[in-house]
């Protein structure tokens, strides 16, 4: 369809609403309508023998619709799906004055408006179940015209399928794109399930600043803004655990928050710069004990979501029954690449990454170097659930130190279908080593990495006066709600996710900029 027939569609729908107004009649009443159905309470409940649902009022939008005469069909879409609703102009419009039909309904109301239906349900003489419409209501006048989704022998045709206007305007993806609503209701089945676990448990759901002084709790670069009151900088959260952590240091046993996180990074099909992710702190327990929690809990959230713990993820079935491998970081380098590098120093790892072509930046620590080469050679490879167990310390300056080797931590990330989709330690809660730890952060930050992590010098005042030992896992919602719902890009589970500006094109004459 060209721009200028759909400005000439629009031209006429906001003549359409010109006339309807002439005629008395309101496109967008204020008063309530009192919709005491959906579509698919009736489906799913109506009884032809019992006669029931003799009183429907339900309300949606026109999908389409077949004139014949004096009588119609239209399908009316309401937020859980589809019903034929059946009008008959000398039941809508008795007696002699057929203005509202031969006028209203034939030539001002169009594909996209929402209206209200007072009737009943009914099977056709072609078996459709149906809605008789007894009493038709304007509600709003849609001035847009829909791309209408077509089928034809089971094949979607002259659909609204392009990607990029499908993120900008989520709001007509989600009106003509039936199975993308059916996502966010498992994303919201997903954080449901979640919570209904932290929960039982007797954890409390709590919140933290999203404005921070000091970014904190990740290895990220933040967002900066200003506070003019204050005159001072403040940063978007990166993550929220320092803050968490400093409600275990004040008494409370388990504390969870599903957090909206900000981080000034690229962006691609798994990364987001705004995102969303859940951590949870558990005082006395350590990061064995929450590996088990994990699995627990993520055999749940695909049992109440997908109704299965085997879940397709692209190309694969991915099997959430626990329990899941256990694999230590060193061990599964080795297994992948077949080089051993836990006895190697820095400048060991470096000629190691150059003879193996891993590409490695010289801002780049000990940590970062056996990152790279796990990032080559293992991740890919770790599609059914494993938790990657034993990191270096100097990738984990929040960690706990191994209880039997100093050089590494007590954390692990679960890795799925490929990419990272859970971190959790044995949280630090000696507050001298967390000091030195932010030093050598800080040291990094020198040498050029932009992601090194500030110095928090409240929080280490926090763990002087003392916090017990403690297990904490962060999980991202969008990459979980991913997996879940077998979708390949990010942007596919966010209602609204942060898109390249348009460049201004020239619309009806006038320059205009969609941001």
């Amino acid at each position: 369809m060209s721009n200028i027939e759909l400005n000439e569609q629009e031209a006429g729908r906001r003549a359409s609403l010109q006339q309807l107004e002439a005629l008395g009649i309101n496109p967008y009443p204020a008063e309530m309508f009192p919709v005491n159905v959906t579509t698919t309470e009736i489906k799913e409940g109506y009884d032809p023998e019992k006669g029931n649902f003799e009183n429907v009022v339900i309300a949606g939008r026109i999908m389409s619709r077949r004139i014949m005469g004096a009588a119609s069909f239209i399908e009316l879409q309401d937020e859980e799906g589809r019903i034929q609703v059946y009008i008959k102009r000398d039941e809508i419009c008795p007696g002699e004055d057929k203005t509202l039909y031969n006028t209203v309904f034939k030539k001002l109301l169009d594909i996209g408006d929402i209206i209200g239906i007072e009737g009943y349900a009914f099977i056709t003489q072609t078996g459709h179940l149906s809605v008789h419409a007894k009493g038709l209501k304007l509600l709003s006048k849609s001035l847009r015209v829909l791309p209408i989704v077509k089928e034809k022998e089971g094949e979607v045709y002259d659909a609204f399928s392009d990607p990029e206007q499908r993120y900008r305007m989520r709001y007509v993806d989600l009106i003509v794109n039936q199975g993308v609503r059916e996502t966010f209701i498992k994303r919201s089945k997903i954080i449901t399930s979640m919570r209904e676990f932290f929960n039982s448990f007797g954890y409390h759901e709590v919140e933290t600043p999203i404005l921070q002084p000091i970014p904190g709790g990740a290895n990220a670069r933040p967002f900066v803004t200003h506070h003019n009151a204050l005159d001072v900088d403040l940063y978007l959260r990166i993550a929220n655990e320092l803050y968490l952590k400093r409600l275990i240091v004040g008494g409370f046993s388990g504390v969870y928050e599903f957090s909206r996180n900000f981080r000034n990074e690229g962006m691609d099909r798994t990364h987001n710069p705004e995102f969303t992710c859940m951590e949870i702190y558990v005082a006395y327990k350590d990061y064995i004990w929450m590996m088990e929690f994990v699995e627990k809990m993520i055999q749940k959230v695909a049992l109440d979501t997908v109704g299965s713990t085997d879940v397709q993820i692209g190309e694969n079935i991915v099997s959430f029954n626990a329990p899941f491998r256990r694999l230590p970081m060193l061990d599964a380098i080795k297994e992948y690449s077949g080089v051993d590098v836990s006895e190697m120093n820095e400048e060991q790892l470096r000629e190691t990454c150059k003879t193996l072509h891993v590409e490695v930046e010289p801002s780049m620590g000990k940590g970062k170097l056996i990152e790279a080469l796990f990032d080559e050679f293992v991740e890919k490879n770790l599609i059914q659930p494993t938790f990657i167990t034993d990191y270096p310390v100097e990738l984990s300056p929040l960690t706990k130190r191994h209880r039997s080797n100093p050089q590494l931590t007590e954390r692990f990330e679960l890795f799925v279908n490929g990419k990272e989709l859970a971190n959790a330690y044995s949280e630090l809660n000696d507050p001298i080593d967390q000091l030195e730890r932010f030093k050598d952060q800080l040291r990094l930050k020198e040498k050029g990495d932009d992601e090194a992590m500030f110095i928090d010098m409240d929080f280490v005042r926090a763990l002087e006066y003392g916090m017990p030992p403690t297990s904490g896992m962060g999980i991202g919602i969008d990459r979980l709600a991913m997996f879940m719902t077998n979708s390949p890009s990010i942007q596919d589970v966010l209602f609204f996710p942060q898109m390249k500006p348009q460049k201004s094109k020239k619309s009806e004459g006038q320059e205009e900029k969609c941001e």
